[in-house]
C-alpha cells in the first residue's frame, strides 16, 4: 500500500508541475497586452520609457524563463502575486470569491450524485425494458446539451419570461438581510444555477450506475441470492447496490473536479461571484496574476480530486491493491 501510495503522489507531483508550467504560459498566449489596463486610457499615447517602466513594475519586462523563475519561486513561498487590475493580493481575492464557488459546486455534486446514482440503480435494474429505453435517452441528450445554452434559456424562461428567480448574483445586496432570510435568499439565487450545472453533469453518474448495475446483475452471487428466495428488493439493496457503487464513488471524485472547472461557464451566465466569473473578469482584462491564481486553483482541484479518487478506490475495492 505504501508503495501504491508513493506511486501516486509521484503522478500527482508531476501533473501538478506540467500543470503549473501551462498555467504560466497560458495567459503570456493570449492575444493583447496588459498595458491597456496598467496604463488605462492612456495607454496609446504612452512613450517607450513610460510603457517600460509599467511593464517593469509589473515584473512583466524580464525574459520570460527568468518571469517563469520568479513565478515558481513566488509560489514555493505561498505568493499569488497582485492583481494587476484590483490591486489586492491574489490570494485575498481567491478566498474570496472560493465559497460561493464552492457552494455552488458542492450543491450541484450532492444532487449529481444522489439523481444519477438512484435513476441509474432504478434503470439497471430493469434494464431492457421501456423506462430504461426512455431514461438512456434523456440523459444522453442532457449530456450534449451545451452549459451556457441551457443557462440562457433558463435565465429567459424562469427568470425573465417568468420572473421566479433572480437573473443575476448569488444575493440581494441591496436589502441588507440577516440570519434565516440572508440564507433563504442566498438559496433563492441558488437555485437556477445549480439546476443547470446539475443537469449538464449528471449524465455521467446516471451511465455509470446504470452499466455498473447491469454488469452486476450477472454475477453468480446475484443469482444464488435468487436462488435462495429473497425479494427483488433485497437483492436490489442488500447485494447489487452495494457492489455497483464502488465505479461510482470514484465518478463522484472525478465529477468534483470537473464541476468547479465547468462552474465558470454557469457563473459567468448568472453573474455569480464565484472563481469563474473572477476568472473571466480577469482574462478581458489580462490580469495575468489573477488569471494565473484562477488558474491554478482549479488545476490543483481537478488533479486532487483525481488522487483521492485513486486513494480511496483501493480501500473500497482491496483486489485493486492485490493487483
Amino acid at each position: 500500500m505504501a508503495r501504491y501510495l508513493l506511486n501516486k503522489l509521484g503522478q500527482f507531483a508531476a501533473v501538478l508541475f506540467i500543470a503549473v508550467t501551462i498555467n504560466f504560459l497560458l495567459p503570456r498566449a493570449m492575444p493583447g497586452s496588459p498595458l491597456s489596463l496598467l496604463a488605462g486610457e492612456e495607454a496609446g499615447s504612452l512613450t517607450g520609457g513610460e510603457r517600460q517602466r509599467l511593464l517593469r513594475e509589473a515584473g512583466l519586462d524580464r525574459p520570460l524563463h527568468e518571469q517563469y523563475l520568479r513565478y515558481l519561486g513566488d509560489l514555493a513561498r505561498g505568493d499569488l502575486g497582485t492583481s494587476l487590475s484590483r490591486r489586492q493580493p491574489v490570494a485575498a481575492i481567491l478566498l474570496d470569491r472560493l465559497p460561493w464557488t464552492l457552494l455552488l459546486t458542492g450543491s450541484a455534486l450532492v444532487l449529481t450524485t444522489v439523481i444519477g446514482t438512484i435513476a441509474g440503480a432504478v434503470v439497471g435494474w430493469r434494464r431492457g425494458g421501456t423506462l430504461d429505453v426512455a431514461a438512456l435517452g434523456l440523459f444522453l441528450v442532457l449530456e450534449s446539451l451545451p452549459a451556457f445554452w441551457l443557462a440562457m434559456l433558463a435565465v429567459a424562461i424562469l427568470a425573465v419570461q417568468f420572473p421566479l428567480f433572480p437573473t443575476f448574483g448569488a444575493r440581494d445586496v441591496a436589502a441588507q438581510l440577516q440570519g434565516p432570510a440572508y440564507w433563504l435568499d442566498v438559496a433563492h439565487h441558488l437555485v437556477l444555477p445549480v439546476s443547470v450545472l446539475t443537469l449538464v453533469s449528471v449524465s455521467a453518474t446516471f451511465l455509470t450506475m446504470r452499466a455498473s448495475m447491469t454488469s452486476v446483475l450477472g454475477e453468480e452471487y446475484i443469482q444464488v441470492a435468487r436462488a435462495k428466495g429473497l425479494s427483488g428488493r433485497q437483492v436490489l439493496f442488500r447485494h447489487a447496490l452495494r457492489n455497483a457503487l464502488l465505479p461510482v464513488a470514484t465518478v463522484t471524485m472525478l465529477n468534483l473536479g470537473q464541476l468547479v472547472a465547468g462552474a465558470t461557464v454557469i457563473e459567468t451566465v448568472f453573474s455569480y461571484p464565484g472563481i469563474g466569473r473572477m476568472m473571466y473578469e480577469a482574462a478581458t482584462t489580462r490580469d495575468y496574476p489573477l488569471l494565473q491564481g484562477g488558474f491554478l486553483l482549479l488545476t490543483v482541484s481537478v488533479v486532487l480530486a483525481n488522487l483521492i479518487s485513486d486513494l480511496i478506490y483501493p480501500l473500497l475495492d482491496p483486489r485493486v491493491t492485490r493487483g
